[in-house]
């Protein structure tokens, strides 16, 4: 199961998330509304290993295309309400896979993000908020039980440390989630992991049980 920390910023929490944890994913947030958004460039960040993820809110392709370039990015992850056209453009003019965030309330219409599927890598789905994400709130999982399309998934929203068993049968039942976005229920404030309560947790999800 892909493992993708997201709002990560402080450059030594940083440094012993790759160290400690070594996850496939680092996220990081240009949303200038977030108490996670990622202002200036450090170097611990640009330099890291580990695949980055640039989490973008209704951005421009031009400031998404400067931002891949400046921090070597592996994947764009669009948070916001962009819609196919953008998505088709961005992904013909960018070299980094297109992650489409899906924010849940209640139900999903799966026909919606059917012309999506040449165009991303993966689809996220994230409980729905005002803010984009990040709220630690959980939506009902079992509206994925029937997910009826080829394009692999990940989950967000709401996951903590006692989450690993509740995700492992859920992959089970649909093998095409390919694997879980954390971040604000690891926090020790916003931008900041317990890099220990992510280990433990990351730990327990990759063994299987």
């Amino acid at each position: 199961m892909l493992i993708k920390v997201c709002g990560m910023r402080d450059p030594e929490n940083v440094k012993e998330l790759v160290e400690e944890v070594v996850p496939d994913l680092m996220g990081m947030i240009f949303y200038p509304k977030s108490s996670r958004y990622v202002k200036e460039e450090n170097q611990m960040i640009s330099q890291s290993k580990v695949k980055k993820v640039g989490v973008f809110v209704n951005t421009n392709i031009e400031t998404i295309l400067e931002m891949e370039a400046t921090y070597g990015l592996s994947y764009i992850q669009l948070h916001g309400d962009e819609e196919f056209g953008f998505v088709k453009t961005l992904s013909e003019r960018s070299q980094a896979g297109i992650i489409k965030v899906f924010r849940v309330e209640a139900g999903i219409e799966w026909e919606a993000l059917q012309p999506y599927q040449p165009y991303v890598k993966y689809f996220l789905f994230d409980t729905q908020t005002k803010k984009f994400g990040g709220s630690g709130k959980k939506f009902d999982w079992s509206v994925l039980e029937e997910y009826p399309l080829e394009k692999p998934f990940l989950l967000s929203g709401g996951i903590d440390d006692k989450s690993a068993l509740s995700l492992l049968e859920l992959q089970k039942k649909v093998p095409k989630m390919a694997g879980v976005d954390i971040n604000s229920k690891f926090e020790i404030e916003p931008a900041l992991k317990d890099i220990i309560k992510i280990k433990t947790f990351v730990t327990e999800l990759r063994s299987g049980h």
